[in-house]
């Protein structure tokens, strides 16, 4: 940014990986970065502290972490009494959507991270999908990311007055887990202070089963790094 000018930027936080190194990627952009944790419902609660340690760790502008109970309308493994998968091959993992898909998670959430973007005169939100190494959910496609931004120019009184454009930045669309572990720590991010599993142990030990675990653990093991959390034995 030029002059020295720091824009706001709304970066959302889960506690992942992926999370921490897309509020990384803003940091590093030269935004002023507001982090948003949304605090679903999810059984992997354990998330929530991750965010707020991931949080502190980038020195962010502002931290809110805003409660919004999805388990009203279950649907999800996440949200409702329902298994989690477990030691599924990587064939499995890519194809069709997993019992642990959120219905409209990231649509709900960036939702409210334009309402607060738009608060903060602020036209830049950041978000960690990606659709390498995904589990078959529908919103971390580009084109989904793509019809958020003109939902966003279209339904803001910032868009519609012409105060500026949004941006819906995903700087780990295309990158593979293996490449967003590399990208992330040449940007600083300390993996240890991150949570990835769906069905952690209730002292939050990572079970080390799940899908989140699988792609996690064998994107470690493809860098030749030793995943730093602790996992069940």
């Amino acid at each position: 940014m030029q002059g020295g000018e720091r824009r706001n930027a709304v970066i959302l936080v889960s506690g992942g990986m992926d999370s921490a190194t897309a509020l990384a990627e803003a940091k590093s952009a030269g935004f002023r970065c507001h982090a948003l944790t949304i605090n679903y419902g999810q059984r992997h609660t354990c998330e929530l502290k991750a965010a707020e340690n991931v949080a502190r760790a980038f020195h962010v502008a502002d931290h809110k972490t805003l409660k919004l109970d999805l388990r009203l309308f279950g649907g999800s493994a996440l949200t409702a009494d329902e298994s989690v998968p477990k030691d599924r091959s990587d064939d499995e993992i890519g194809h069709g959507i997993p019992v642990t898909y959120v219905p409209a998670r990231n649509t709900i959430f960036l939702s409210l991270a334009l309402a607060w973007a738009e608060t903060l005169s602020a036209f830049d939100i950041f978000i960690g999908v990606n659709c390498l190494d995904y589990s078959g959910y529908p919103d971390c496609r580009p084109e989904f990311i793509s019809a958020f931004e003109r939902v966003a120019d279209l339904a803001t009184a910032a868009g519609v007055e012409g105060r500026g454009k949004f941006t819906i930045h995903s700087p780990l669309l295309r990158l593979t887990k293996a490449q967003i572990i590399q990208r992330g720590l040449e940007l600083g991010v300390d993996f240890s202070l991150t949570h990835t599993c769906y069905d952690p142990t209730p002292a939050g030990e990572s079970c080390g089963h799940c899908d989140a675990c699988h792609l996690r653990l064998a994107a470690f093991r493809e860098v030749g790094l030793t995943d730093p959390i602790v996992y069940a034995k």
